[in-house]
């Protein structure tokens, strides 16, 4: 069976990942939408933007499926269960945030595109999302999980950052902002529970050094993955970064441009800069 995560190893208090950047379609996904549209989904070349990352001892965990197969940054309670054959018999989800994105589409499993393309013309058995859960959803959670636990055993402290890319502008299916004109960098800690808002502050403040234009926690506030590998009473930091795809490729195309170097070249110093602070010692 294809392997769906790559994973490196760390020495430091930091751990990287992509969740979203995977280009593996499985032969089973059995979807009826355009490849190209369906790629428009992507985290297109976030795992590229941070590949240095390793080298400076940061732990990297990187998604190989794609995003629209099986979203690891929801919860497995978040079913879409209007695309369902057949009883879902697991719980499902009651909080008005998740179930505003499985309103949307965008649940544990895709039912449309961005903008609100149908993605199957058929019907999905439970037993099929179950195994996507277990080939995709758990491997990919445990080993976030092993990594921030060894960082933090080896330092008493770690830093998570979760990598993501977004749109432009936000499309009509992709979030509850539509049309919204992002900013070149949203950080998101779940309005300061999942991170110190002091660490998740120098981040932005690093960033708009740089130049960019920065939202904290706004519209992207950081979901499941943020929330579930975090404990900032117990030194676990979690940290979304979401980056404007317009810095550094061709959203048609797909393809990098220019600014991909010069934003890599500043990405690279972020991690940097990460490396050498202590959050315990922030005041």
């Amino acid at each position: 069976m294809p392997e769906t995560i790559r994973t490196m190893a760390g020495t430091t208090a930091l751990v990287l990942d992509s969740p979203h950047s995977g280009t593996d379609y499985p032969d089973d996904f059995g979807h009826a939408c355009d490849p190209a549209v369906l790629r428009r989904a992507e985290d297109t070349h976030v795992e590229k933007l941070y590949d240095f990352a390793p080298a400076l001892g940061a732990a990297w965990v990187e998604a190989l499926f794609p995003r629209s197969y099986l979203d690891v940054n929801r919860d497995v309670t978040e079913v879409d269960v209007s695309l369902l054959a057949d009883a879902w018999q697991g719980p499902v989800a009651t909080d008005p945030r998740a179930l505003a994105k499985v309103r949307l589409g965008k649940g544990l499993i895709w039912r449309c595109t961005d903008d609100g393309q149908p993605i199957y013309q058929r019907w999905l058995s439970a037993a099929e999302v179950q195994e996507r859960i277990a080939r995709c959803w758990h491997p990919y959670h445990n080993a976030v999980a092993l990594a921030v636990d060894e960082a933090h055993a080896r330092h008493g402290w770690c830093i998570h950052l979760n990598c993501h890319s977004m749109p432009a502008v936000a499309s009509a299916y992709a979030t509850e902002f539509p049309g919204l004109v992002h900013a070149d960098f949203v950080i998101g800690d779940r309005d300061g529970t999942t991170a110190d808002p002091r660490l998740s502050a120098l981040v932005c403040d690093w960033l708009r050094g740089f130049g960019y234009s920065v939202s904290y926690n706004h519209p992207y506030k950081g979901v499941e993955l943020v929330r579930r590998h975090s404990a900032p009473a117990a030194h676990r930091h979690s940290i979304q970064v979401e980056i404007n795809r317009k810095l550094y490729m061709d959203e048609a195309t797909l393809a990098p441009h220019e600014g991909f170097e010069p934003l890599k070249a500043h990405l690279h110093e972020l991690v940097q800069r990460l490396l050498a602070i202590d959050p315990r010692s922030l005041g």
